[in-house]
């Protein structure tokens, strides 16, 4: 899976959205890609690797604008070893489009088809990152009937997005000169949060991102998730438009959220990873007491990292002793 994270903001967007890779980035450790708007006009730096390994110095320098996303991706369609795989992924028309994505589309052989003899629209990599850029430039481009572009055509299309494209996908997308599109699939399968703060005397800053943790470190306060079919818009002078997109939206989280991606400190859709990660020990216990006769367990010992507090509320359940007997190089592969 993937981390994601959007800002439109009163200041420059570059750190901002680099320190909140830092917090994203064990959501993923192939490749990094930061995007920002000045203007009508893109600059984006795209690598292999990790995020400090990634941006230098002149990189920085490099991505001027209030308004910017970024992405670390964990490869699951194409190849981690593609830099041309590396997000966010840009399209020229309609006006221009910058897109980064957390998931995986289901039914990409099907929209591959639709988007080259339908669509007419050519696709350079086995990426359904650019799949889901393209079908959502091809729909707001049917929307279009003038010069100026305004959220109701955008929601339109993010409306046929969710009729043709099957599979988890939270989504951002920056559009130069109008502000940054914010989307969850009708299911909610991948996490999406918002949060804001104030922008000097008038006016909000905004932040989207795959976790809350982001949020407070860049000292924005957590406002709600992102519904599942939902979508936001963000105006770049802070105005903040959502609707529901889906016709028959519900709640599907990915359990692997909680069991594994996600940090403890994070809050998803209302759970705290941290409290969901201790219930699992709990039930992990009760199986085990039923199944198992007392006494043949020596220690419980977690996998690390993320089986920590599921392994620690075993042990205590059960009554007997936590250890460590596997450590973890983080600075090897």
């Amino acid at each position: 899976m993937c981390g994601i994270v959007g800002i439109v903001s009163s200041e420059p967007a570059n750190q901002q959205v680099y320190d909140s890779l830092l917090l994203l980035q064990h959501r993923g450790q192939d490749s990094t890609g930061i995007a920002t708007a000045e203007g009508r006009r893109f600059h984006m730096v795209k690598a292999k690797g990790q995020v400090r390994e990634a941006f230098r110095t002149r990189d920085m320098r490099a991505l001027p604008g209030n308004m910017g996303l970024g992405h670390c991706r964990y490869a699951t369609k194409g190849s981690a070893a593609n830099e041309e795989e590396a997000q966010p992924f840009y399209v020229n028309a309609p006006y221009g489009i910058v897109l980064v994505h957390n998931g995986n589309l289901t039914n990409t052989r099907e929209l591959t088809q639709e988007l080259f003899h339908i669509d007419r629209r050519h696709l350079n990599t086995s990426s359904d990152t650019e799949l889901l850029v393209n079908v959502l430039a091809h729909e707001l481009q049917e929307q279009v009937t003038g010069l100026d572009l305004d959220p109701d055509q955008i929601f339109a299309a993010v409306e046929r997005v969710h009729e043709r494209v099957e599979g988890s996908y939270a989504t951002i997308a920056m559009i130069p000169g109008y502000g940054l599109l914010a989307f969850r699939d009708p299911f909610g399968i991948r996490p999406l949060v918002l949060g804001k703060r104030p922008r000097g005397f008038v006016g909000t800053d905004w932040i989207v991102a795959s976790e809350s943790l982001v949020l407070e470190s860049a000292g924005y306060e957590f406002v709600r998730d992102v519904a599942p079919g939902e979508a936001i818009f963000i105006a770049l002078d802070g105005e903040m438009i959502s609707k529901q997109c889906a016709k028959n939206p519900r709640l599907v989280p990915c359990s692997f959220e909680y069991v594994y991606l996600a940090r403890p400190d994070s809050i998803m859709n209302g759970i705290s990873v941290y409290e969901a990660r201790l219930r699992l020990g709990n039930r992990l216990a009760d199986t085990i007491a039923k199944y198992t006769p007392m006494g043949d367990i020596d220690v419980v010992m977690p996998i690390p990292d993320s089986a920590r507090p599921a392994a620690m509320q075993v042990a205590q359940k059960l009554g007997v002793e936590y250890r460590e007997g596997f450590y973890k190089n983080r600075y090897v592969g």
